[in-house]
C-alpha cells in the first residue's frame, strides 16, 4: 500500500536525495535516455519550482522510501519562452495558448520507480496534483517519442491538443480530463 502525500511548498525539499533517485530510475532508461546531469539539474530546480505560484507536489511512499513523484504549478502570463514552451505555443497559436494554458495547473514531472510502474501509482499521483486544479484546468507536455506516456495519458482521460509528426521529436500538449477546452481540441487524424 502506497502513502501519497501532497506538498504545497518547500516541504518536499526534505526528500531531495530520494527525488533525485526516483528521477534517475524513471528517466535514465529509454525512451527518455537522460543522464545523471539531468537528474542533478532537476534537484537544483526544485527550490525555485517549489516557490512558483500554485506549486503542488505529490510523493508516493512505500514505508520510508519515496517510489514516485509528481510536480505541478500554475502557468503564468506571459506564457514561458524557455525549454519546450515555444513548440507548444506555435502548435496551439497565441490565443489558445493563453486561453487554454495560462492560469491552468501545469504538470511538470511525473516519475515512478521502475518496480512500481504498471501498478496504478502514476495515475494516483497525477490525480493527487490535479484534483484541485483551478476550474479543472490542467495540462502537460510530453514527447511524441514516448508511445507509452502518450497511451498512459489517454487512458487517464487526457485529451491530446497538438499533433506533431509521430516520427518526429516534437512535444505534445495534453489537456486534463476536467479542462473546459478539451472538447475544442482537434482529434488526431
Amino acid at each position: 500500500m502506497m502513502d501519497i502525500r501532497v506538498f504545497k511548498g518547500t516541504g518536499l525539499l526534505d526528500h531531495a536525495a530520494a527525488l533525485r533517485s526516483v528521477y534517475v530510475d524513471a528517466f535514465c532508461a529509454p525512451p527518455w535516455n537522460e543522464d545523471e546531469e539531468k537528474a542533478a539539474e532537476f534537484v537544483e530546480r526544485l527550490p525555485v519550482n517549489a516557490g512558483r505560484p500554485g506549486f503542488t507536489a505529490a510523493l508516493a511512499f512505500a514505508g520510508p522510501d519515496v517510489v514516485g513523484l509528481a510536480t505541478a504549478w500554475t502557468t503564468l502570463v506571459p506564457f514561458p519562452t524557455d525549454r519546450c514552451y515555444p513548440q507548444a505555443a506555435v502548435s496551439l497559436g497565441p490565443d489558445r495558448t493563453v486561453e487554454w494554458l495560462c492560469g491552468a495547473r501545469e504538470i511538470n514531472e511525473l516519475a515512478v520507480r521502475a518496480h512500481a510502474q504498471g501498478t496504478g501509482l502514476a495515475a494516483e499521483l497525477l490525480e493527487a496534483i490535479t484534483a484541485d486544479a483551478p476550474d479543472g484546468r490542467s495540462w502537460l507536455l510530453t514527447s511524441v517519442q514516448s508511445g507509452r506516456a502518450m497511451s498512459f495519458y489517454r487512458r487517464q482521460g487526457w485529451t491530446q491538443a497538438t499533433h506533431p509528426a509521430p516520427e518526429g521529436k516534437g512535444i505534445v500538449v495534453f489537456l486534463g480530463p476536467g479542462h473546459p477546452a478539451r472538447h475544442l481540441a482537434v482529434p488526431p487524424l
